[in-house]
């Protein structure tokens, strides 16, 4: 059930800490909280206060690393998203609730604010996990990530049967990958008042106006082998992106965090530096005109790329 305001970004810890699927590995970072106590910091400054990770990144790193900074402030001051990822479940009678204790001594805190089953793999089989987390409190939320609309729809019946529902999906949605949408998931979600959260809206920096032919990602990082062969099939986008970007005074990143806001959704922006977090805030006041949106996505289209990562499954 919804009991708070959400901020109008979730910011996200994908690139925090090392290890399996952590940041070194993705993004060719080597980030650990010395250098993102700056960042937290500058994000608590601006109001934003929802923050997203997951047990799979970095395999506890990212947690940890948010966890020692959220335990020296209330712990109604923030909103704190992580996620049960069957992949990686252990072997006990109920490896939601294990890997959600787990998380929460990771984060030092009692709750939950919305939990996540990360990716579908059996949802009879993982869903009614959540059930005892929400009976208990340990979970304030749930919402189910990477699912197509008929698995969230299923998830969404599991929980009703025990007076629960779905409240939130968080799923891949950019300029470049709009699947979620065509799919019916957005109007599905706002139908239903399910608050929907987009990933990879910058699409990892393709979509930040940093990178491009003449200055390609770090090579050696998952992100490089995705996006450095399609950099330069999204020129065209991108300087329409720049040019609606100077009429608001913003920014090419600006502009797609804008985009995903202006649809309806609440993006998740991975932040590593101060300015990042300076960025989002200013990106959530920036209303882009039909016009534009409409150019933007067809420009995106002509693009011709697909951005669906390997952990996905097809919304269609």
């Amino acid at each position: 059930m919804k009991t708070t305001k959400l901020p109008p970004i979730a910011l996200g810890t994908w690139s925090w800490g090392s290890g399996m699927a952590g940041g070194d590995q993705v993004f060719g970072n080597h980030l650990e909280a010395e250098q993102l106590k700056s960042v937290f910091d500058a994000a608590y400054g601006a109001g934003l206060t929802m923050w997203d990770t997951a047990t799979v990144y970095g395999m506890g790193a990212s947690e940890d690393i948010l966890g020692g900074f959220i335990k020296k402030y209330p712990r109604d001051k923030f909103v704190i998203s992580t996620k049960f990822t069957p992949q990686i479940a252990p072997e006990t009678e109920n490896p939601v609730e294990t890997m959600c204790i787990e998380s929460c001594k990771r984060l030092h805190t009692d709750y939950i604010d919305i939990y996540w089953i990360h990716n579908p793999a059996d949802v009879e089989k993982w869903t009614p996990g959540l059930i005892g987390l929400l009976k208990s409190g340990k979970v304030r939320r749930v919402g189910v990530s990477n699912h197509n609309l008929a698995q969230i729809k299923r998830a969404d019946e599991i929980l009703r049967k025990a007076g629960f529902r779905v409240s939130a999906v968080q799923n891949h949605f950019s300029l470049l990958y709009r699947s979620s949408e065509k799919a019916g998931i957005l109007d599905y979600c706002k139908e239903n008042d399910i608050d929907f959260f987009a990933y990879m809206t910058l699409e990892q920096g393709a979509l930040s106006g940093k990178y491009g032919t003449a200055n390609p990602m770090p090579e050696g990082s998952g992100r490089a082998a995705t996006y450095n062969p399609i950099l330069p099939k999204l020129d065209n986008l991108i300087a329409a992106m720049r040019e609606i970007g100077e009429s608001h005074n913003a920014t090419v990143s600006q502009v797609a965090i804008a985009y995903a806001i202006n649809k309806g959704t609440y993006p998740i922006i991975g932040v590593t530096k101060p300015r990042h977090v300076e960025e989002a805030a200013a990106a959530a006041k920036i209303r882009l005109s039909a016009d534009e949106i409409q150019l933007l996505e067809k420009l995106g289209a002509e693009t011709g790329v697909d951005t669906k990562g390997s952990w996905e499954n097809h919304m269609n």
